[in-house]
């Protein structure tokens, strides 16, 4: 994976996790692949198990092609992490062979970057994957700017429709927090998905055992 840039291979992705369902980290029921790989780390991150550029597993892009677009129940995909536009070239191929399979999945990511950043100053493959999202939520997370929004984790980061397909999604009425969600699975491994709607919020439940929290599906919370 190339530290800065994002460019990097299109074959493989390193992964901290895959969800196959969830309702609570973009509109609808969605698949969230959760990226491994963080360079920013923002003071307050509760993904800090996948900020380690060096962790997680990798997985082919056309296996997890195939495992996602045999999801019959679920209307879009979301990518998190970790810093999805490190590895944008992956994510890119991942949407286009997606889409091969079933054209009307939306796509959502979360990044750390801002929107004019990617733009302007993104590298070719990061600009590419822009172009594939209907829905970015971008800016760092900052701890002191802790808010209860949809999707979002502090008042400084921004929902941005890329298409016209979720436009409705960014009217103020539908601002406010979108849940969690909590498991526990037969090795009693306590897994959540969602952004908290206070900061300290998982600390508080589980304790300061950053293992005892595999991976999440929080807001990158990391920054340009």
């Amino acid at each position: 994976m190339t530290r800065h840039w994002g460019s990097g291979g299109d074959s493989t992705l390193r992964l901290a996790r895959v969800i196959e369902r969830t309702e609570v980290l973009g509109p609808g029921p969605r698949a969230v692949v959760v990226v491994q790989g963080c360079h920013l780390r923002c003071r307050g991150c509760v993904a800090e198990p996948t900020h380690a550029l060096d962790g997680g597993f990798g997985e082919d892009i056309g296996a997890l092609a195939a495992r996602l677009g045999a999801l019959d129940d679920i209307a879009g995909v979301t990518f998190s992490g970790g810093e999805p536009f490190l590895q944008a070239a992956a994510l890119s191929r991942l949407v286009d062979l997606l889409r091969e399979q079933r054209p009307t999945l939306s796509t959502m990511s979360f990044s750390g970057y801002r929107l004019e950043w990617l733009r302007a100053k993104g590298s070719p493959a990061q600009r590419a994957l822009l172009d594939r999202l209907d829905l970015l939520v971008d800016g760092p997370y900052v701890e002191r700017l802790h808010a209860p929004l949809r999707w979002r984790g502090s008042s400084n980061q921004r929902l941005h429709a890329l298409s016209a397909r979720h436009e409705a999604e960014l009217a103020p009425e539908h601002d406010a927090p979108a849940g969690m969600e909590w498991s526990i699975d037969a090795d009693l491994v306590f897994e959540w998905v969602g952004v908290p709607p206070v900061p300290g919020l998982v600390d508080r439940l589980v304790g300061d055992r950053p293992e005892s929290i595999p991976d999440n599906t929080h807001q990158e919370v990391i920054g340009s």
